[in-house]
């Protein structure tokens, strides 16, 4: 949901950069988890939360215990997270960043062959390219779609989260299966070598 950045204040609050588009549910939540690394999440308490008016993106914590700047120093590089059962429904179209981490990406023919028969099948099976690894945003102030960070056997390709693209997303399958335009896998191809 965010990751602590550093304490603000002297009474024991953090700033966070807030990696959720529905920050305006914090205020509502009393307990979050948080960890550090791959490390154990612990429960916090929560005492307050706002968003940060002045810098786009951040939310201001103050945790249950925490009431002085070294305390807070202590949070400096953890997450702050929630339960799975505490997600919200997304709307149709929209996905969590973790249900797309582990995908795997398939990619489907272009059009199927007027040739094409029973025997030939195997032409028009989808193609595995590799497995999300991450996924990256524009940021708020440049329009743009999402990508997604895809390894494959020929190491790493970049494919724009869109529909046009992506034409099948089925996170509780751990599916996705897209139709690449002509030329994109070779963008990230290795240098032939001389």
């Amino acid at each position: 949901m965010a990751r602590i950045l550093r304490p603000r204040g002297n009474k024991g609050e953090v700033v966070a950069e807030l990696l959720t588009d529905y920050s305006s549910r914090f205020s509502t939540l009393k307990q979050f988890y948080l960890r550090k690394g791959d490390g154990q999440p612990q429960p916090a308490g929560l005492q307050n939360f706002w968003v940060d008016r002045n810098h786009s993106g951040m939310g201001v914590f103050h945790f249950s215990g925490y009431s002085t700047i070294s305390d807070a120093e202590k949070l400096r590089g953890y997450e702050v997270l929630l339960p799975f059962e505490e997600r919200i429904v997304l709307p149709a179209g929209q996905y969590f960043v973790t249900d797309l981490i582990g995908c795997t990406v398939f990619e489907v023919p272009a059009d199927a062959s007027k040739l094409s028969s029973p025997a030939c099948a195997a032409e028009e099976a989808p193609k595995v390219l590799g497995t999300v690894r991450d996924v990256y945003f524009t940021g708020e102030t440049v329009a743009g779609t999402p990508i997604l960070q895809v390894e494959t056997q020929a190491g790493e390709l970049l494919l724009p989260l869109a529909e046009d693209i992506c034409r099948s997303i089925d996170v509780a399958a751990r599916r996705i299966e897209v139709k690449l335009p002509e030329g994109l896998s070779d963008v990230n191809a290795p240098e032939p070598r001389a």
